[in-house]
């Protein structure tokens, strides 16, 4: 069973390091994402940070209708499995629809539920139902406070594994702001991961393919750190440009052992005064 480090809410003991989601926005094909998972596991083992290797298994909302949305459901969630048996991680994919919860969750130990899809009762209650941990990414439409209903939807079905992921609000057309009054506010309700990638998106260009401001993505995860997340995402790659979804946000596989080392000390010295 998956432990959540940090969160209050419990009578466990403080952590000694958050929590880190990370991986590829999406299985591209049978290699790039165990050279991932293998490299993220290889830091978080030197650096003692607990880690769940994420990748979707399909994408379902794509800017434009010829953007590549994966190599087939069953074939990507087999890979994942693979990945998770060899390097014995725990796995997180994202799910799209009511049908889908049980299928993935026969591959995986996470369900996450996309920004968009965190009010669809049915979908909430079906990934509540198969017993898994659920990670519910935070709508950008949303305040934090209303995150406080999707959560209840899943502990009312007797599930509470149950995490709230911060990804940015609206900011006008074409921009998100990541507020960090946010995290204080919903770790009310569930333990809060933030994501570091997300959250930089430029959408809704004109181009139909969605911007970014990647090298921010330090600035988040130290800020997300520093006032009390109990973790952080980050889609990584190692050759963004070369990625087939979300490449204009990712952080580069090379920096993500100083951007983590770096988490970790605020993360020390935040909880060693409390």
């Amino acid at each position: 069973m998956l432990t959540v480090p940090g969160f209050k809410g419990t009578n466990a003991p403080m952590p000694s390091s958050f929590l880190l989601i990370a991986g590829p926005c999406v299985v591209e094909n049978d290699r790039t994402p165990r050279e991932i998972a293998t490299a993220i596991k290889t830091i978080c083992s030197e650096l003692d940070i607990p880690f769940i290797f994420k990748a979707s298994y399909r994408k379902a909302n794509r800017s434009r209708g010829d953007s590549f949305t994966g190599i087939g459901d069953i074939r990507a969630l087999k890979i994942l499995r693979s990945i998770g048996e060899d390097l014995e991680l725990a796995l997180i994919t994202d799910i799209h629809s009511s049908e889908e919860a049980d299928i993935a969750a026969e591959y995986v130990d996470v369900l996450q539920i996309p920004a968009f899809l965190c009010r669809q009762t049915d979908l909430l209650i079906a990934a509540a139902k198969t017993g898994k941990w659920v990670n519910i990414k935070k709508g950008q439409f949303l305040s934090p406070e209303a995150m406080q209903f999707a959560v209840d939807k899943v502990t009312q079905y007797g599930n509470s594994n149950v995490w709230i992921t911060e990804r940015g609000s609206s900011f006008g057309y074409q921009d998100l702001v990541v507020d960090m009054r946010s995290i204080p506010i919903m770790r009310k309700f569930a333990p809060v991961i933030v994501d570091c990638t997300h959250s930089l998106q430029k959408p809704n260009q004109t181009s139909g393919i969605t911007g970014g401001n990647p090298e921010l993505i330090q600035t988040i995860a130290r800020a997300a750190v520093a006032v009390g997340a109990d973790g952080l995402f980050i889609e990584t790659h190692p050759r963004p440009r070369e990625a087939l979804s979300d490449g204009s946000n990712m952080l580069p596989l090379s920096e993500l052992k100083n951007l983590l080392r770096k988490a970790h000390r605020i993360f020390q010295a935040v909880n060693s005064h409390q």
